[in-house]
């Protein structure tokens, strides 16, 4: 996308629909429509469209009244579809044939959080990079496999196609386009008003739970999943749990994989990141402590496993959800 600051006002259109979040709505409306000329950032005409206009319910409790028609679409420089009510119902096809046109003639289309279920929906992630909410990653993967799917990333610009995680994501997305649109220090401006972080570090990944498996009675390879969980400050190997399930090197390799679908380094690191993320949410240890405690040995191990892994460092982790 260009930088257009200093240009005239731009044409943002939100497509809304009955059962819509009032949160995902107003983050677009908040970031785009609100008067911050003193700034000197021209104010971009925002309009809010449906497929059928009118008062529309939204998950709330109360409705609002929408003016705009699809039509509106036609002439916007960015369309977005901020959320949709159920990533498995199909879009209205008044909406999809909207978005293609959007897309065709140049203008930047977005999914923010479960829009993104939208735009695949049109055909128009076929072959791009694209996100959206983790919860919903997998059921997009299996209904999208042409869309190159990224899950662990606050949001995706692919060209005129951008898409973002859930919720809060949605405001990193919105700000990363205003940037575009009228600078890094206007754009920075905004986003200490709105007392957020003008590019918030990592991905959502950081936020992914990682429920722990749970053994039935008599499941060996279980009981030793579940016991080397309990001594990652010893940093299990994989011949020690082989051991403890009773199996061959060979067969404990070969079940696990089946199991888990991944190889056992690649899972007691994960679990050793997912205990990490649990100390420096819940207590005050020092790095080099939860370091220790996690079974990376030192700090620096652990710094370098929470930028491959999450694509931010501990203490930076520990500021996004402990506030301090």
């Amino acid at each position: 996308m260009k930088n257009t600051s200093n240009t005239a006002p731009q044409r943002v259109a939100i497509a809304a629909f009955a059962g819509i979040s009032p949160f995902h709505l107003s983050v677009p409306c908040l970031v785009f429509g609100e008067d911050r000329r003193e700034d000197g950032i021209p104010r971009p005409d925002v309009l809010v469209c449906a497929d059928t206009p009118g008062m529309l319910p939204t998950t709330a409790g109360f409705s609002i009244a929408v003016a705009h028609g699809l039509e509106r679409l036609a002439d916007a420089h960015t369309v977005i579809v901020p959320s949709w009510r159920d990533p498995l119902e199909p879009a209205p096809p008044a909406l999809l044939e909207a978005l293609r046109a959007a897309h065709a003639r140049g203008a930047t289309v977005v999914g923010l959080c479960l829009g993104a279920f939208v735009l695949a929906q049109a055909g128009l992630l076929d072959g791009r990079r694209a996100t959206t909410h983790w919860r919903w990653a997998r059921a997009f993967a299996e209904a999208f496999p042409k869309v190159a799917l990224d899950p662990g990333v606050l949001y995706v610009e692919d060209g005129n196609l951008v898409t973002s995680a859930g919720t809060a994501a949605s405001l990193d997305c919105c700000l990363h386009l205003l940037r575009a649109q009228v600078g890094p220090e206007l754009a920075n401006r905004v986003a200490r008003r709105l007392v957020v972080s003008p590019h918030r570090q990592g991905g959502q990944a950081q936020f992914i739970e990682q429920p722990l498996p749970r053994a039935a009675r008599g499941d060996r390879l279980g009981e030793a999943m579940e016991w080397a969980i309990g001594h990652l400050d010893d940093a299990p190997g994989i011949d020690q749990l082989a051991q403890r399930a009773a199996m061959s090197r060979r067969t404990f390799t070969r079940r696990f994989r089946e199991r888990t679908g991944t190889s056992y380094n690649a899972w007691i690191n994960g679990q050793r990141i997912a205990l990490a993320q649990r100390l420096l949410e819940t207590t005050d240890l020092a790095i080099e402590q939860v370091a220790q405690q996690a079974g990376f040995g030192s700090a620096l191990s652990l710094r370098l496993r929470f930028a491959e892994s999450l694509d931010t460092t501990p203490s930076a982790y520990r500021r996004e959800f402990r506030g301090a």
